[in-house]
């Protein structure tokens, strides 16, 4: 019987030999894991831009619970609007002559996301093309739009356009600076929009006495918070 020494078995299993024949293995099996892993991120990446800018899906109308219809009917009869959501009966009821007087409490108006997007959608098919979206000072539109088949490239197709819009108030007055234009995710350049990205456009078009002067000059105070809207109005 043949006695092996330690000695031999140590210098086998540290055969470089050997462990040099492991290593092309091991790296062979982790750039196949790499590869598989980066097939399946730029596969799923391609979906997405796909579903999201190439063809994108109809978004899901805002439906506002009986409680909260309520409450956005309130608020647009301080306005003077008719609720939207009132029954015909209440329609129906006559007016009544009353002596003319204003509640200070009534030019504050505050509206939140949710009933913002049932504004814009109310009987309209904006409800599926156009989503609102409120944080701190900023105001961001989605927005679907069907362009006609004569159009270059994208003719008879749907395209995604992204807006955002900074909406704050300070030295007494409200600032309205567009933050930027994206088309199909692209970001379209400052001078397509004729510079005024970053520009307060109730100051550069507050001269011409046009919507912007008219809006700024009727703003006491203005506050965008995530998904509420805080307007208050000078007498």
């Amino acid at each position: 019987m043949e006695i092996v020494d330690d000695k031999e078995l140590r210098s086998a299993a540290e055969d470089p030999a050997s462990q040099g024949s492991e290593q092309p293995k091991q790296r062979g099996r982790g750039k196949l894991v790499v590869t598989v892993l980066l097939t399946v991120a730029v596969t799923l990446g391609a979906v997405w831009i796909v579903r999201t800018y190439v063809y994108p899906a109809l978004f899901r109308p805002v439906e506002l619970s009986a409680s909260e219809q309520r409450a956005l009917d309130d608020k647009l009869e301080v306005l003077g609007v008719d609720g939207l959501y009132a029954s015909s009966a209440d329609s129906d009821v006559p007016l009544e002559p009353e002596p003319y007087a204003e509640d200070a409490a009534q030019r504050r108006l505050v509206f939140n996301e949710r009933e913002i997007n049932a504004l814009i959608g109310h009987n309209t098919d904006l409800a599926s093309r156009l989503a609102i979206d409120l944080s701190d000072n900023l105001a961001s539109a989605k927005l679907l739009l069907a362009m006609e088949d004569d159009v270059p490239f994208v003719g008879g197709r749907t395209i995604r356009i992204d807006a955002g819009l900074e909406m704050s108030f300070a030295n007494g007055r409200p600032l309205f600076m567009l933050r930027g234009v994206s088309v199909m995710g692209v970001p379209v350049p400052d001078a397509w929009l004729g510079n005024l990205r970053n520009v307060d456009l109730a100051e550069q078009f507050g001269g011409d006495r046009g919507f912007w002067q008219s809006l700024a000059a009727g703003i006491e105070s203005l506050q965008v918070s995530d998904g509420e809207l805080v307007l208050e109005l000078k007498e």
